[in-house]
């Protein structure tokens, strides 16, 4: 086939947060090259510059109208390490709850109002599944819609009760929170963490959190698919088999490596322990081909030579970065307002499926050791992180004690260096933070959109879900769900890329 025959399709992709428009060549019913451009362009880090040295505890949280609460934790994270000063353990307890029923919220409404909408698209009519999707996921109506937006508006209600508001609170600060949870504060964080936990168990996994944990490689999980009517009717029971009904194990590879920066610190004296490290409940690391590395935040740099933004050779740490836009009508090599993140100069998915990995949860070391990294267990991962959280939320909540300090009392903030990294609902998010005379000298945001829906960098690598397109079938380009499926497995959330745009 020549190289004429390649054709070329504009897809203004919705159901993601934000704007994405995927430019995607294709010959023979294959994707053969893709480009993804973020179209807006996002002007936190200069709009910081100058202000108070606290100030990114209010403007960062509005980033994004979804993870708003992890750009909190890390724009306080950045403050910690520059006064140098330790948290007291309610402190942890308070950041990680609020950080987790956000983390709860995001992971249930993406996969059961964005991604699993797809499942209702026309070229699945015929599949005898398809009757039972209608019914569970048409927009506003199905059972499983309602049902999520019900309960994910209670769970976030943790967050308003110890943080305020949600979203967009400031409630964390230099030191610890600035909110004292009352006795009736704790009561009632228990009691949603509960209701919540049984609908989970009930509309989504089927069984007890007990049983799905005992799930750790693909044999058991065939044994569990098989051993209750339960099991297979719930939403997670339907989306596996839906999944494999119509392939997505085989859409969306990538380059296969994985980045997670860690989150939720462990405080003193908690009975909470994790899988991978002893400081915290997921483990920050590295994988390529295979092979896990130590983290390390050095070695991570922003690339601009495909993005609009000033040029400067190879790329730059986070805490050297530039942030000047750059767009020219005779610019044709820059096509997208996302940096482009790497690690060790090479490109890394961040998410779930990264977090289940870094942190060696044994059921996703397993199937992405079978068959690779794919939409179908990208999605997954996605699906049951709940059930990592929701029993830990248990135990944390009622470790709070009412009596001991929330705060360590910081004056001024001295002049320095610090970052904050967490993982966000969609991975690793990172903001790097200088200070002088108590004013914002340098700000850097590194969002997880950013690492997964980069563009090329210096060295021409595409970006994490610009390469999981490549190989992608697509049997009727005026209908490329699969291109949908592929880009949603990842959460995509252009806004914390992008925020004002003119067309023309």
């Amino acid at each position: 086939m020549s190289e004429n025959s390649k054709k070329t399709i504009n897809i203004p992709l919705n159901r993601v947060e934000g704007d994405l428009e995927l430019r995607v060549e294709h010959q023979d019913g294959v994707v053969t090259d893709a480009w993804s451009r973020g179209i807006m362009y996002r002007g936190f880090e200069n709009m910081l510059k100058g202000r108070g040295a606290r100030d990114g505890l209010v403007l960062t949280p509005r980033v994004c109208g979804i993870c708003g609460t992890a750009h909190l934790l890390t724009a306080a994270k950045a403050l910690d390490m520059i006064c140098g000063i330790p948290l007291p353990a309610n402190a942890h307890l308070v950041r990680n709850l609020t950080l987790m029923a956000e983390h709860v919220q995001s992971d249930l409404r993406h996969g059961i109002l964005m991604f699993m909408q797809d499942f209702l698209n026309p070229a699945y009519a015929a599949l005898p599944l398809y009757g039972e999707a209608l019914r569970r996921y048409e927009a506003f109506k199905g059972r499983s819609v309602v049902e999520t937006i019900r309960m994910t508006k209670k769970i976030l209600e943790i967050v308003a009760i110890l943080g305020g508001q949600w979203p967009n609170s400031s409630f964390m600060v230099p030191g610890g929170v600035a909110s004292f949870p009352t006795f009736n504060d704790i009561v009632s964080c228990k009691y949603l963490i509960n209701l919540f936990t049984t609908w989970y168990e009930e509309q989504i996994l089927g069984c007890p959190l007990k049983r799905w944990q005992e799930v750790e490689n693909e044999g058991d999980l065939q044994v569990w698919m098989n051993e209750k009517e339960s099991h297979r009717n719930g939403d997670l029971g339907f989306y596996i088999r839906f999944a494999h009904l119509i392939r997505l194990d085989s859409l969306g590879k990538g380059h296969g490596n994985f980045l997670s920066f860690g989150q939720l610190d462990l405080p003193t004296g908690t009975e909470i322990q994790g899988r991978a490290s002893n400081s915290q409940l997921f483990a920050p690391g590295f994988i390529c081909k295979g092979v896990r590395f130590a983290f390390d935040q050095a070695s991570i740099s922003e690339h601009v030579a495909y993005s609009h933004f000033q040029d400067y050779p190879g790329g730059l740490h986070p805490s050297e970065g530039l942030t000047v836009p750059y767009v020219s009508p005779y610019e044709v090599i820059k096509y997208s307002f996302c940096k482009a993140p790497r690690y060790t100069d090479q490109p890394a998915e961040t998410g779930p499926l990264a977090q289940m990995l870094t942190n060696a949860h044994p059921l996703f070391v397993d199937l992405v050791g079978r068959a690779g990294p794919n939409a179908y267990v990208r999605e997954l991962a996605r699906l049951v992180r709940p059930a990592e959280l929701l029993p830990v939320m248990k135990t944390w909540v009622d470790e709070i004690n009412p009596n001991a300090p929330y705060y360590t009392s910081v004056r001024e903030i001295p002049d320095g260096s610090g970052y904050g990294l967490t993982d966000a609902s969609r991975g690793a998010l990172g903001h790097w933070l200088e200070v002088k005379d108590q004013l914002i000298e340098r700000y850097q945001i590194v969002t997880p959109t950013a690492w997964n829906g980069s563009p090329r960098d210096h060295n021409g690598l595409r970006g994490p879900w610009e390469e999981a397109l490549i190989g992608t079938p697509i049997p009727d380009p005026a209908n490329p769900v699969e291109i949908g499926h592929v880009i949603r497995s990842f959460d995509a959330c252009q806004v914390c890329s992008v925020h004002t745009f003119r067309k023309g």
